[in-house]
């Protein structure tokens, strides 16, 4: 599994060998059913076990403004921070020559379909700052520009609490990009 470690996955595999049957046989149907049940969301692509996620599915939120993310785990980082109230879309990887994955590997059409629909007045692209991160980032504000959608790109910088003699200049290149009027 990825990001499980060689100990990890022993710890785990030995702990299931532990279940007795009967839990054995409820952690597999737990499994079994989170396959069947959990889908993507039809609207931005999260996961869900309903029509439409939680998320989708909240009138409070600002549907004009949608964040596009990498994966999963990048949505519930940012939902971890109870600040940004409006749509996501997920894109489930990135762009990727090196690993043969291009633009109609990941949702990149979903995600036009969305701004072409209408309604969306900004598109947000929070992709990982590596080379494929900003590949992707790139690819898919050259097709929205067009439209006549604002493009913006997270700001990158140094983390909170940190000294500047020990970040590298890329951090350092970002974070005066990013800077912002007190």
């Amino acid at each position: 599994m990825p990001g499980i470690g060689a100990k990890t996955a022993q710890r785990m595999a030995f702990y299931i060998l532990g279940l007795s049957h009967e839990e054995a046989e409820e952690f597999a149907d737990t499994v079994l059913q989170a396959s069947e049940k959990i889908h993507r969301c039809p609207k931005c692509c999260n996961l869900t076990d309903k029509e439409l996620c939680p998320i989708c599915s909240d009138p409070k939120r600002n549907n004009g403004v949608i964040c596009v993310v990498e994966n999963v785990e990048s949505l519930m980082a940012i939902e971890g921070t109870n600040e940004y109230k409006g749509a996501y879309h997920v894109l489930h990887g990135v762009i990727s020559p090196l690993d043969d994955i291009g633009p109609d590997d990941i949702t990149v059409k979903e995600l036009l379909n969305r701004v072409n629909a209408g309604g969306v007045g900004e598109v947000i692209m929070a992709t990982g700052s590596d080379v494929e991160g900003e590949l992707t980032a790139m690819y898919i504000s050259k097709l929205l520009k067009p439209l006549g959608i604002k493009v913006s790109r997270l700001a990158y910088g140094l983390p909170v609490g940190s000294d500047l003699q020990y970040a590298d200049s890329v951090t350092l290149s970002r974070a005066i990009e990013g800077r912002r009027q007190l």
